[in-house]
């Protein structure tokens, strides 16, 4: 259940006989024709459709995340490694005052590894509690599904394309359509940009390098194919919160 859909005392009967809760963090960065948001949308739509079946609370995506490789482009917003460390630790200690023991930190892709480092580090001074951070498109059946669908699609899997291209991220409710090739499927899209580059790169360099936003590779896949992944996705996340 959404927190948005309870008052506090609703929380207080809820901690009474289960402590788990989900925080989604997410990200405002450019994703080329996709929504600045679209991290953070992907991250709470999943952790909400999860959790929703079991009745565990999740709060609203934390919007900002770590996005410098992109920030040369209007819209994005990028906090400093130290700012995100310590806001995460106090979204994880105000979530502990209010009772919750066990928290599953549902992240986008540039949030995973500092929140799994801040999550160590926070358990170290909170050992009565745990914290389980979910990369939801990188968890192994999940990113199975992801290069099922496309022989290996691992190299077409990139930022601001087809993976993350849903009728909920993409402007106007409809993601790019990617062209035909001679019958074959959609179109490879651009090539994909050298990211151990891209990651040498300031900002407005790396802007030049990206040219719409992209990452290259396909921009969109079938309706069938992501309804999949994503069927997926919200199955592998529900099942680690019911194992707890």
């Amino acid at each position: 259940m959404r927190i948005a859909d309870m008052d506090w005392r609703m929380v207080e009967d809820y901690v009474r006989h289960d402590d788990r809760v989900v925080l989604p963090l997410g990200s405002i960065e450019q994703h080329a024709a996709l929504s600045l948001a679209t991290d953070a949308t992907l991250s709470e739509r999943v952790a909400v459709e999860a959790a929703e079946p079991l009745g565990v609370p999740v709060y609203p995506a934390m919007p900002f995340g770590l996005a410098p490789y992109v920030s040369a482009f209007p819209g994005t917003v990028t906090l400093r490694l130290e700012t995100f460390s310590a806001l995460l630790r106090d979204l994880l200690d105000s979530v502990k005052r209010s009772g919750f023991r066990r928290v599953l930190l549902v992240t986008c892709r540039a949030s995973g590894h500092p929140a799994s480092s801040v999550a160590g580090e926070w358990m170290l001074d909170n050992p009565d509690c745990r914290v389980r951070v979910h990369e939801w498109w990188r968890a192994p059946r999940t990113w199975n599904a992801i290069v099922a669908g496309n022989g290996d699609s691992r190299a077409d899997a990139h930022h601001a394309g087809w993976i993350e291209a849903f009728s909920w991220t993409a402007l106007g409710g409809v993601p790019a359509t990617a062209e035909e090739d001679a019958g074959n499927g959609p179109s490879a899209g651009k090539p994909p940009v050298d990211l151990d580059h891209l990651h040498t790169l300031p900002p407005f360099e790396a802007r030049n390098l990206l040219g719409d936003g992209t990452y290259g590779g396909a921009e969109a896949r079938s309706d069938a194919e992501m309804a999949a992944i994503w069927a997926v996705a919200v199955e592998e996340t529900r099942a680690l919160l019911d194992r707890w």
